[in-house]
C-alpha cells in the first residue's frame, strides 16, 4: 500500500490517475451500464426489440431529428422501467414506449425535458398524454404508428409544450477529453522523443569529436616523442666519446627531463597536448645541444 501511496505521489502516478478516473467518467457517461433500449436509443431514436418487424431505416426516416424516441418492446417488458432506464441515454426528448397487448398498444411515456419535474411540469404532462394519441389504430403497422407519434410531436411543438429545435447526438464530454488527452500524449511524446533523440545525437556526436580529437593529440604526442627518442640516441653517441663537461651536464639534465616525460606519458594522466608541448620543448633543447 506504501508503494502505491508513494507512485500516487509522483507527476506521472498522478497522470496515470487522473487518466483512470477520466476514462471511468467516459465509460459511465458513454453508458457502459446502459440496457439494450438505452444503448439503442442513445444514437437513434427508435429501438425494436426481437421478434418486432420495424424498417430501421424509414422509421428513422419518418422521425428525423424530432426530439423523440420511440421504443418498440416485447410483450412482458415494463414499460415504466424502460422508460427510466433510458433517462440519460435519451436525455432532452419525449420517449414512448409501446408494447402489443392484443389489438391495441400498452403505452407509456416520459418527457425527458428541462425541468420538467419542475416549472415545466405541466407541459411534460401534456406531452407525455398526447405524445401517444392514435398509436391503438395501427397495432400490427409500426411505421403507421410512429407517422401518428410524429403529428403528435409537432402539434405539441406548435401549442408551445415542447420546445422546437431539433436533437442532437454528439460524444460525451469525457469521450472529448480523452480523445483530447489522446492526441496531446501522442504529440508530447513525439515532441519528447525527438528533442531527446536529437539531445542524445549531440551528445554522441560530441563525445565521438573529443574521442577524434583526444586520438589526433595522442597520435601527435606519438610523433613527437618519436622523433624525441632519436635525438636523445643521438646526443647520447657523442656524451660517450666527448670530454666536454658542458656537453655532458646538460646532456644528463636531458636525459633526466626525458625520463620524466617518458613516467608521465606511460601513466597518461596528463592531457597529449600538454606533453607534445613539453616534447617539443625538450626536443629543441636536444637541437640546440
Amino acid at each position: 500500500m506504501k508503494r502505491v501511496m508513494r507512485f500516487l505521489g509522483t507527476a506521472f502516478g498522478a497522470a496515470v490517475l487522473a487518466c483512470l478516473v477520466l476514462a471511468g467518467w467516459a465509460l459511465w457517461s458513454g453508458g457502459v451500464l446502459d440496457g439494450p433500449v438505452a444503448r439503442q436509443v442513445r444514437s437513434s431514436s427508435v429501438y425494436a426489440a426481437p421478434g418486432v418487424e420495424l424498417d430501421r431505416a424509414a422509421a428513422e426516416k419518418i422521425i428525423g431529428n424530432r426530439r423523440l424516441v420511440v421504443a418498440f418492446l416485447s410483450p412482458d417488458a415494463d414499460l415504466k422501467a424502460a422508460c427510466k432506464g433510458v433517462h440519460q441515454a435519451a436525455d432532452g426528448t419525449i420517449a414512448l414506449m409501446l408494447k402489443r397487448a392484443d389489438d391495441e398498444y400498452d403505452k407509456y411515456a416520459c418527457a425527458l425535458l428541462p425541468d420538467s419535474d419542475d416549472e415545466n411540469f405541466g407541459k411534460a404532462f401534456v406531452a407525455e398524454s398526447m405524445i401517444r394519441n392514435g398509436v391503438d389504430q395501427f397495432p400490427d403497422r409500426p411505421l403507421e404508428v410512429l407517422k401518428v407519434v410524429a403529428v403528435n410531436y409537432d402539434l405539441l411543438v406548435k401549442s408551445g409544450a415542447v420546445p422546437d429545435g431539433a436533437r442532437t447526438i454528439s460524444p460525451s464530454l469525457p469521450r472529448y477529453l480523452v480523445a483530447a488527452a489522446a492526441i496531446a500524449a501522442v504529440v508530447l511524446g513525439a515532441a519528447g522523443i525527438y528533442f531527446g533523440a536529437r539531445r542524445a545525437g549531440g551528445l554522441a556526436t560530441a563525445r565521438q569529436e573529443r574521442r577524434d580529437a583526444a586520438g589526433d593529440a595522442r597520435s601527435a604526442l606519438g610523433a613527437s616523442a618519436a622523433v624525441l627518442a632519436q635525438q636523445i640516441i643521438d646526443l647520447d653517441r657523442r656524451y660517450t666519446a666527448t670530454t666536454d663537461k658542458a656537453f655532458a651536464r646538460k646532456y644528463r639534465r636531458i636525459t633526466t627531463d626525458y625520463t620524466g616525460l617518458l613516467a608521465e606519458i606511460a601513466a597518461g594522466r596528463t592531457h597529449p597536448d600538454v606533453l607534445t608541448t613539453r616534447v617539443t620543448v625538450l626536443s629543441e633543447r636536444c637541437a640546440k645541444l
